[in-house]
């Protein structure tokens, strides 16, 4: 079926997600994606058929992947494709669930930090003597709560985490001992700002990544970050951020990226985020399974872009479409 294309990986898929970043960003707009492709990426699932060019991976292996996005193939069918470099083995201890809500949000939140601000990796952690603070706004989302565990793999200290109603998700993710906080978004720029500063004690503020990218949340960073040395990387990519300050510099992040000048970075974090998987530190975001499998898949869209989807990602059973036939 798909064993022509090189380098690619043909999964018979267990478990779909949607992705709440594309949902929220309204993705035709914002991602210039055309109707008719399955716009699905994430999924996990057993593998059915490797292409040429793959000795990493057999069939039969149990594996979670990001699809590329507006190819063919996407996640939201029983079966489709990925590359072999954003494709990565699950542990026993993971499941297919647990799996499909892992890719997109986790790739994104490497990519941030370690592409884009340029932070230290994890393999090579910073020293306790040496402090680097990092504000995270929105650590209560996948890819926040991802970044949190990454920056914590790498000793990054402290995380100053801004957060809203799912605080308490977030505090699990912290080392309050370090120097690590929650900040509550909602209660206005200012307190938050004060609030920041408090976490700082005395210290420059240098990186920040915006998970959230709208609704005052960078304004509000950069009223803290640190106007000569400052970092700050968000998600929009639609956006011109022209009210950033000209000395503070600015980037975009984009997963789109590990299928372009990323492709060894992708390979390098999937294989990562694997081993971090079976060693227990790189926990799944926590899942809520959408009844009617890939039925579902509009009305979760609906419900993510509507914000009702806190501190969960949307997975989507493929046995549960009617007329599928349960994998035994």
């Amino acid at each position: 079926m798909f064993s022509h294309l090189r380098n690619h990986i043909s999964v018979k898929r267990l478990q779909a997600l949607s992705s709440q970043t594309r949902a929220r960003r309204k993705r035709p707009e914002y991602w210039g994606s055309r109707a008719s492709i399955n716009q699905g990426d994430d999924h996990a699932g057993i593998v059915h058929e490797v292409g040429g060019g793959v000795t990493e991976f057999r069939v039969g292996d149990r594996v979670a992947a990001m699809h590329e996005g507006k190819q063919p193939g996407g996640s939201y069918a029983e079966y489709g494709v990925s590359w072999a470099y954003t494709t990565f083995r699950l542990p026993p201890s993971t499941s297919f669930q647990e799996g499909a809500a892992i890719p997109f949000a986790a790739l994104t939140a490497a990519c941030a930090l370690y592409a884009k601000l340029n932070l230290p990796a994890p393999w090579l952690p910073v020293p306790e003597t040496q402090r680097i603070p990092l504000v995270i706004w929105g650590a209560s989302s996948a890819v926040g709560s991802y970044a949190v565990q990454l920056a914590q793999r790498s000793n990054i200290h402290p995380l100053i985490c801004v957060a809203g109603r799912a605080q308490e998700h977030v505090e699990k993710l912290i080392d309050r001992s370090k120097g690590d906080a929650v900040v509550d978004y909602r209660k206005g720029r200012d307190e938050v700002g004060k609030a920041i500063r408090a976490s700082l004690n005395g210290a420059r503020l240098r990186f920040a990544f915006d998970a959230v990218s709208e609704m005052g949340s960078y304004q509000t960073i950069c009223d803290v970050l640190d106007h000569q040395l400052g970092k700050i990387t968000l998600i929009i990519p639609a956006q011109s951020y022209s009210d950033i300050p000209k000395t503070i510099e600015k980037s975009v992040t984009t997963v789109a990226s590990v299928h372009e000048d990323l492709k060894d970075f992708g390979y390098v974090f999937t294989r990562y985020i694997s081993k971090g998987l079976e060693e227990g530190w790189f926990k799944a975001h926590p899942q809520e399974v959408r009844p009617g499998g890939l039925e579902g898949v509009e009305e979760g869209l609906k419900d993510l872009k509507s914000g009702k989807a806190s501190a969960v990602k949307y997975v989507y059973r493929i046995s549960d479409t009617p007329g599928v036939v349960a994998e035994s």
